[in-house]
């Protein structure tokens, strides 16, 4: 039985102690066994669900100047939707600061085509100065699988709903 007036010794501490390792270890590279996650943001397990779900890499896309979403993964990873059923997973090289808070994003390209480690995602937001992030590798997403693994890990209580727009 928990002390009284301890909370760290609760049962509600208990699942939350749980769910934070649970989390901890979707947050690694790509491993051969399927991403399975108990907290997040409504993705999943952050960038370790988009990788399991993405191709090999590629040196650019194409990019027609409109963003269909983009959801942020981390401090240094996005998925970014160019049209509703075609995504690409952007690491970037580095940290880019304010990414998980952004409320928008623009992308560079040249002559409608988006390229790794010349083409840069910039953070739309409060700060004055926009300081470019520059992309690293490019994977294309399969979007029907991720929506799948996302639509199971929902019906298995481990990750919460999307809100609804």
């Amino acid at each position: 039985m928990a002390a009284k007036g301890n909370p760290y010794e609760t049962p509600a501490f208990a699942r939350f102690a749980s769910a934070v390792r649970a989390f901890a270890g979707c947050a690694s590279a790509r491993s051969a066994a399927p991403v399975r996650c108990v907290v997040g943001r409504g993705i999943g397990c952050g960038v370790a669900l988009y990788r399991e779900h993405a191709g090999a890499p590629v040196d650019r896309f194409q990019y027609f100047g409109s963003i269909d979403g983009w959801t942020p993964l981390g401090d240094s990873a996005l998925a970014l939707w160019t049209r509703p059923n075609q995504a690409y997973l952007l690491e970037l090289q580095g940290r880019c600061q304010d990414l998980d808070f952004a409320q928008a994003i623009s992308v560079t390209n040249q002559m409608g085509s988006v390229h790794r480690r010349f083409d840069k995602v910039i953070v739309l937001g409060q700060q004055s100065i926009k300081i470019p992030c520059f992309i690293d590798r490019i994977l294309p997403l399969d979007v029907k699988a991720l929506k799948q693994a996302q639509k199971e890990i929902r019906s298995a209580g481990t990750m919460p709903e999307e809100p609804k727009s």
